[in-house]
């Protein structure tokens, strides 16, 4: 017997269809994360993978093996895969890390992807953010609406959980893979953005990450000496703090230009940077709850 639960997100499913159909042909922003999987695989079945393709950006906050794993997804789906380079330090107030930073970027890049989806005669762009998207301050949403860029997870009304759902029910391994922000989010408002920082953080995650842990941030605060602050899962702090780990990772963050190493005793949190915000600085999220 199919439960209660089930059979509505099967029904938001559906309607992601329905929305993606409507749209004719589409370009779909991809990362390969868990959303946009799910978009990407909605489209190619809505539209045919004549009428789709998926976009996606090489960039120094974008790290390597997410690129790797978003190739391997589109060639499996035999979807077309375009990549374009975009350089997110030559955007205008970027590295000055201010509040806004996620709609600076945003907005250069979604602008980017839809000069590009109109050249190749797609009618749309399509994101993958899902209802839950809007409860964090979000900025990039604000460039996502005022560029005119559609979103039919929140349309269709789908939950992060339900995203996952859907994914384990399509037989896709990505259903379970944790969140990824962008690099950039590693440094605290104010503290400036330059290549050399996103390359020690990208460097210190994928080591953590090829030691198993799957779901970490390395959050980087100072100026000239830098502090590396290491965020997991809390039932995965007292492994990270024994020996011999505990000094293999704190050789190797001081190996690549980290003065000290850190562990945070509170776990991961999502967003964590976001927390000292003022209720000025989080108008822009306002703004976005009240377009939608």
């Amino acid at each position: 017997m199919v439960s209660k639960k089930n059979m509505e997100t099967k029904e938001k499913y559906d309607m992601l269809l329905e929305k993606i159909r409507a749209f004719g042909s589409a370009a779909v922003a991809f990362s390969g994360g868990t959303d946009s999987t799910l978009l990407a695989y909605a489209a190619a079945e809505a539209l045919g993978r004549e009428n789709m393709f998926c976009v996606t950006a090489r960039a120094l906050s974008f790290p390597e093996r997410e690129l790797e794993e978003a190739k391997s997804f589109c060639a499996e789906q035999g979807i077309r895969h375009e990549i374009i380079d975009f350089d997110e330090l030559s955007v205008a107030g970027f590295a000055e890390n201010p509040p806004d930073r996620c709609y600076l970027c945003k907005y250069a890049l979604f602008s980017m992807f839809k000069e590009f989806a109109e050249k190749e005669g797609a009618e749309t762009v399509i994101e993958g953010s899902n209802t839950d998207d809007t409860g964090d301050y979000r900025p990039g949403m604000k460039a996502v609406s005022e560029l005119g860029i559609k979103s039919p997870l929140c349309e269709a009304g789908l939950t992060k959980a339900e995203v996952r759902a859907v994914l384990k029910e399509l037989g896709l391994s990505v259903w379970d893979k944790p969140p990824l922000a962008c690099l950039s989010t590693r440094f605290p408002y104010g503290e400036e953005i330059t290549a050399e920082k996103l390359n020690m953080v990208g460097k210190a995650e994928q080591y953590l990450f090829d030691k198993g842990y799957s779901q970490v941030r390395v959050r980087m605060h100072g100026t000239g000496s830098y502090t590396a602050r290491i965020e997991t899962l809390p039932e995965m702090i007292e492994g990270l703090a024994k020996e011999p780990l505990r000094s293999e990772v704190e050789g190797y963050l001081k190996s690549i230009g980290f003065t000290w190493v850190s562990l945070d005793m509170t776990g991961y949190i999502m967003g964590s940077m976001n927390e000292g915000l003022s209720e000025e600085e989080k108008e822009l999220e306002r703004f976005v709850k009240t377009t939608r």
